[in-house]
């Protein structure tokens, strides 16, 4: 039973890998880029015993020939075959299984992809209660933005130009 939850647990990471990035794929077939992806979140990638390299030699081997992704088959073949070389002092089933370890339940990071800048200028530029002229009339005081009323001049329709001064 907890090998099949184990298996489980490894196609739900595959798909979720598969479609990370793309909108249009359905999860069945996992890219390249998308497998060297997992290698690195997973920590697969070690950078002394695999390194990226490795993992695309091993994507090369696994896929078909005329193919650019590989199957949930393909990608249990690849952890196979990454599995000996990532845990060296292991037996070929203890390695197998400590790599299904390290992939099951996991999904892609997007930690550290964008920063939000925090030096002094940004925050000097951004200080809406520093701002003068024009621009000062399109923030309130909290310094949220006014929206359309801080943008236009709104047009009175009361028949007057704007310069006459006796009206009403």
């Amino acid at each position: 039973m907890a090998e099949s939850t184990d298996m489980e647990q490894l196609l739900t990471s595959f798909k979720k890998f598969a479609v990370h990035g793309d909108t249009k794929v359905t999860g069945k077939e996992l890219n390249g880029k998308n497998w060297a992806k997992l290698c690195k979140d997973c920590k697969i990638i070690d950078g002394k015993n695999v390194t990226g390299t490795d993992v695309d030699i091993v994507f090369s081997k696994v896929k078909q020939k005329t193919s650019r992704v590989i199957t949930y088959e393909e990608f249990l073949r690849a952890l196979e075959d990454l599995a000996p070389k990532r845990f060296k002092g292991q037996s070929k089933e203890e390695a197998q299984q400590s790599i299904f370890k390290l992939v099951e339940g996991k999904e892609p990071t997007n930690v550290g992809v964008t920063k939000v800048a925090k030096t002094g200028a940004v925050d000097r530029l951004t200080d809406a209660s520093r701002y003068t002229g024009s621009h000062k009339e399109r923030f309130d005081e909290s310094g949220k933005g006014k929206g359309r009323e801080g943008r236009e001049e709104l047009v009175e329709n009361t028949g007057y130009v704007s310069a006459y001064k006796n009206a009403g």
